[in-house]
C-alpha cells in the first residue's frame, strides 16, 4: 500500500499561519495603542528639569589670582534675567556671578568675581517685564556716576522683552512685537539698534576709569524651531528672522565697540528648549537632555541660571587681562 501523495493546495491542514500574523497584527496595534500616547507625552510635552551642574565647565585656574586689586563695581542691567525672575535668593546668574551660595557644587568653590576682585561692590539695576528702551530710560539714570578708580564690570540682558511680549495677546507693536511680519517690524528693529548703541555709550560714562561690559544676545524656547505656538503660544512665522535681526545687532554692537563682549546665550540654550527630549532633532543635547526654561517660557529655571553665570564668566576670563 502506497502513502498518498501531498496535496498541494494544502487543504485539510489547519490554517495556523494565517491566525498567527492576526494575532501578531492584533499585539503590535494594542502595543501601539498604548505607547503611543506614552511616547507622544514623553517626546513632546514632558521638559524635564535635570539637577546639578549645567551649562559648560569653567576654567579654575584664572581664578587662583587677582584680576584687580582695585575697586569694582558689578552691575546689572536689563530684563526679568538678569533680575533673576523665577530664582531662589542667591541664585540667580547675577548673584552667582559675585559669590557662590554655602551649598553650592563643589566645582564651582571659588570660581566668581569676589575671588578675583577683593574689592568687589554689585548693585542690579534689572527689573522684570522691562523693555530696552527703559534700561536705557529708567535703570541707567539710577547708577551714579563712578569715580576714576573704579572700574566697571557691566552684565546686560536687553531686547527679549520686545520680542515675545504680548505674547500675541495685543496687536504687535514696538516692544510688544509678538506676531509681528518682518515688514512691520523693520522700524522698531532699527530703533532697537539706536537705544542699543545709546545705552551701551552712557554706560561706558558712568565710568571714567573703565569698564567692561558683557551683552547677552537673546536665546528663544523653541530650539530653533520657531514653533511657539506647540507651547501654546499663537502661532508667529516670522519669529526667526526677527530674532535673528536682534541677536544680528547685540553682535554688531559688541564687535563696534572694544569693551563690549558678546555672550551667546542663544546657541547655548539650543536643545535645552520645550524640544529637548527629541533625540531627532538637530540640537538635541544627549549629554544632558534637560529644560532650562522656566514656566513662564521667557526666563531660565535655576539649570538655566547656573549655565548663564557659567557662560557669562567664561567670556570674562577670556577678557581677564582687560581687567588689570
Amino acid at each position: 500500500m502506497c502513502d498518498s501523495p501531498p496535496d498541494p493546495t494544502g487543504a485539510g491542514r489547519p490554517r495556523t499561519s494565517s491566525a498567527r500574523r492576526r494575532l501578531i497584527v492584533a499585539v503590535a496595534l494594542g502595543a501601539a495603542l498604548v505607547l503611543a500616547p506614552l511616547a507622544y507625552r514623553h517626546y513632546w510635552l514632558s521638559h524635564p528639569v535635570g539637577s546639578g551642574p549645567a551649562g559648560p565647565a569653567v576654567p579654575r585656574e584664572p581664578f587662583a589670582t587677582n584680576w584687580s586689586a582695585g575697586p569694582v563695581l558689578l552691575v546689572g542691567l536689563g530684563d526679568s534675567v538678569t533680575a533673576g525672575f523665577g530664582a531662589r535668593k542667591g541664585y540667580s546668574y547675577f548673584s552667582l556671578l559675585a559669590t557662590n551660595p554655602p551649598d553650592g557644587t563643589t566645582e564651582m568653590r571659588g570660581i566668581c568675581l569676589s575671588a578675583v576682585f577683593p574689592k568687589l561692590r554689585s548693585t542690579n539695576l534689572a527689573l522684570s517685564g522691562s523693555t530696552s528702551a527703559q534700561h536705557g530710560e529708567k535703570q541707567l539714570p539710577r547708577l551714579p556716576l563712578q569715580d576714576a578708580q573704579t572700574l566697571g564690570v557691566v552684565v546686560i540682558t536687553t531686547g527679549g522683552n520686545d520680542i515675545i511680549h504680548n505674547y500675541g495677546k495685543t496687536p504687535p507693536r514696538e516692544q510688544a512685537m509678538y506676531g509681528a511680519t518682518w515688514e512691520q517690524a523693520q522700524p522698531w528693529i532699527a530703533n532697537f539698534e539706536r537705544r542699543l548703541g545709546e545705552m551701551l555709550d552712557a554706560v561706558q560714562r558712568k565710568f571714567p576709569g573703565g569698564c567692561e561690559v558683557f551683552l547677552a544676545n537673546i536665546y528663544y524656547p523653541t530650539d530653533g524651531l520657531g514653533d511657539a505656538h506647540a507651547a501654546g503660544l499663537p502661532p508667529w512665522p516670522d519669529a526667526m528672522r526677527i530674532l535673528a535681526a536682534y541677536n544680528d545687532i547685540l553682535q554688531r554692537a559688541a564687535k563696534e565697540r572694544e569693551h563690549v563682549h558678546l555672550v551667546d546665550l542663544h546657541d547655548a540654550f539650543l536643545g535645552h528648549g520645550i524640544h529637548c527630549c527629541q533625540f531627532w532633532r538637530k540640537f538635541y543635547r544627549g549629554e544632558d537632555p534637560h529644560y532650562w526654561f522656566h514656566e513662564n517660557l521667557e526666563d531660565p529655571n535655576e539649570s538655566g541660571y547656573d549655565a548663564l553665570r557659567r557662560l557669562f564668566l567664561i567670556e570674562m576670563v577670556k577678557q581677564a587681562k582687560r581687567f588689570r
